[in-house]
């Protein structure tokens, strides 16, 4: 995968795991066959770095252009968000006809030429190039470690020299499955690689797939004068990658660069379903494990202490003061102490209660938004072949799962008002709260991706566009849910609630200090998953593990869920009754954590970031990310508090 740029850290990642298992998607684009001889172009994607997280358009370098120009191919709104720009390319392959040809030359670089791709192959850019919607794959072998990337590198730099040097000869290897063919073998070996299939093959199947696409990118001098008489596609020798430096292309103002490559078609036993496998590789399965293992010691340590609260606790106190009589009863009322003392506050309205129904309304919004789209690329449903198909289905599902929104603020504002009045602007503020602050953040890193001439930044038609969205549909499927939560029934308080608040005996250590390390807990849940994310996010790689994110969220939540009923009991327990925020950043306060650790991998990790505007970029993608992990993490520990409470003082009869 490639690095989004302005999603990114909506971003999250792949399909059910087990250790040992043959994968299969569900195809996200449909199967093509090839007969012998038929053409088929590549595509190139936009220039990414992991040294600046700026993607720029591959023909913002000088590179050989089609000879019908420059024609962009239609793209989602998941694409355009990421910072996709796919255009079309003259590198043309010829079903399993090996050649090796000439592109172009192009004119003597300029000052303005030679300054940008000495600055892109400093900056490690990596061309993006796409055939039959598979991106190219490239293998190296440092210290007998196999590594692969995606992609191939505009230029290299040697080690103590101040020249670059350009790659302009690409030696492709092309994957093919025939129907009924067996092993792995070398396509063609006529005259010049123009030989190809034999008559026997030929009658074994009647198309081919495309199951692979692999590159060597060279660095070659050719003598201009003799490529520039050669036309487009013209043969030419093939050639080794030099390992001497006098036998490169250096970029240099006045040199003509010549292009060329070469083609070799090899026949394979992968099949079409299985093509993307080297792609989605899962390694380090066994840290996967280890963090899912973590997060159940958590979670039966929590357990234990809720076990503990229910059933030894609050039901011997409930059993004790149930078995008195009414004078008996009146006489313990004057010597309760702890959570029973605060039986007459503990239902009290909240500060600030429409921004707390707010937020967990949007924090219902997004949590359904994360479990739908969690679920269905665990199942295979969001398949990487389809570019930007993830990032389009979270934005369609958080839209429309804005009735849910609306709904659970207005009931829940019902319920703290004991009346419907001022429903509507409870749920415009639910629909406007969380796109506001991603409208925000997104416009300031968009002015930073202008200012660079990036491809990552969001063109102003595509604002109107997520703007009309917005507007036609999240906020009327928002108001409309709000509108139901005033039909339904609000939920009743076992308890009534003392005119005159009681006061709240003083503590030797702010509560605060409590409910922020509270978010500990479930941050240990999360933090080796949050690793593999930023990894795949912040390094371009595949990150396609959904399975084991859908465990660890399921672990989330419940921790999420124990950590808020531990706090809001101890906060009751010393006769603290505003219990309803504290609930909600309990759990929350984890984002305060995986901010944090995002400026540590930021610093430790991420050390060949470079400059000011990609450190601000990455910073902006984690505040977002880490306020929408808020959100959710609040919204479920205040749920389960709020249950934990009402079903608590339901069984207290005090008059």
């Amino acid at each position: 995968m490639r690095i989004p740029t302005i999603n990114r850290a909506l971003l999250f990642v792949v399909l059910f795991v087990v250790p040992d298992c043959y994968g299969f998607y569900l195809p996200g684009s449909y199967m093509h066959t090839y007969s012998t001889g038929e053409e088929i172009f590549a595509k190139v994607n936009s220039l990414t770095s992991i040294e600046t997280e700026l993607p720029f358009s591959y023909y913002s370098l000088p590179y050989c252009q089609h000879s019908d120009g420059i024609k962009k191919s239609a793209e989602n709104l998941g694409e355009l968000l990421m910072g996709d720009q796919i255009d079309n390319s003259p590198y043309r392959f010829r079903m399993n006809i090996n050649e090796s040809v000439y592109l172009c030359t192009t004119n003597p670089l300029s000052e303005h030429e030679v300054k940008l791709l000495k600055q892109r192959t400093r900056d490690l850019y990596q061309v993006n190039m796409i055939l039959d919607n598979l991106p190219v794959m490239r293998y190296a072998k440092p210290n007998g470690i196999s590594i692969q990337w995606t992609g191939f590198p505009v230029g290299f730099t040697p080690q103590n020299s101040n020249d670059d040097y350009i790659i302009n000869h690409l030696k492709f290897t092309v994957l093919v499955h025939e129907y009924g063919g067996k092993g792995v073998e070398i396509i063609g070996t006529g005259e010049e690689g123009m030989g190809v299939i034999s008559e026997a093959d030929k009658k074994k199947a009647s198309g081919y797939e495309i199951v692979g696409f692999e590159v060597v990118p060279c660095s070659v001098k050719y003598n201009s004068e003799k490529m520039t008489k050669l036309h487009r596609y013209d043969n030419v020798s093939s050639v080794s990658c030099p390992l001497e430096l006098g036998k490169s292309q250096v970029i240099r103002e006045q040199e003509r660069v010549s292009f060329t490559y070469e083609v070799q078609f090899v026949k394979s036993d992968i099949k079409w379903p299985s093509r993307w496998d080297a792609y989605l590789k899962m390694e380090g399965a066994r840290v996967h494990w280890f963090s899912i293992l973590n997060s159940l010691m958590v979670i039966f340590f929590l357990a234990g202490i809720v076990f503990v609260i229910f059933l030894r606790t609050v039901r011997r106190d409930l059993t004790k003061y149930e078995e008195l009589d009414k004078e008996a009863q009146a006489q313990m009322n004057e010597e309760l102490s702890g959570w029973k003392l605060v039986v007459g506050d503990v239902f009290r309205e909240p500060e600030h209660s429409k921004l707390f129904c707010v937020m967990i309304g949007d924090g219902v919004q997004i949590t359904g938004m994360a479990v739908v789209t969690i679920v269905f690329a665990a199942f295979g449903f969001m398949s990487p072949a389809s570019r930007g198909m993830l990032v389009t289905g979270m934005i369609i599902l958080y839209l429309f799962l804005g009735t849910a929104a609306g709904y659970a603020a207005v009931r829940l504002w019902r319920t703290i008002k004991g009346t419907s009045e001022g429903w509507r602007s409870v749920s415009w503020s639910v629909a406007c709260f969380f796109p506001g602050i991603v409208f925000v953040i997104l416009t300031a890193l968009n002015f930073l991706l202008w200012g660079s001439h990036s491809t990552g930044a969001i063109p102003i038609s595509l604002y109107f566009v997520l703007l009309s969205l917005w507007f036609c549909i999240s906020v009327p499927l928002t108001l409309l849910g709000g509108f139901l939560g005033t039909r339904a029934e609000a939920i009743q308080y076992p308890v009534r609630t003392n005119q005159i608040p009681r006061e709240i005996p003083a503590r030797k250590y702010p509560s605060w200090l409590l409910v922020l390390g509270a978010g500990t807990l479930p941050f240990g849940t999360l933090f080796i998953e949050l690793f593999f994310i930023l990894s795949s996010i912040w390094h371009g790689r595949f990150y396609y593990v959904f399975g084991f994110l859908l465990i660890v969220f399921l672990l989330l939540v419940i921790v999420c869920a124990e950590v808020s009923v531990v706090l809001t009991y101890m906060h009751l327990c010393v006769e603290d009754w505003r219990w309803w925020w504290k609930a909600f950043f309990a759990s929350g306060s984890v984002a305060l954590y995986v901010f944090l650790y995002s400026i540590n991998y930021l610093v430790f990790d991420l050390q060949s970031l470079s400059g000011p505007v990609s450190a601000v970029l990455y910073l902006g993608y984690s505040l977002l990310m880490a306020v929408g992990i808020m959100l959710v993490t609040g919204t479920i520990g205040f749920l389960m508090s709020f249950y934990f409470v009402h079903y608590l003082f339901s069984s207290v009869k005090i008059d």
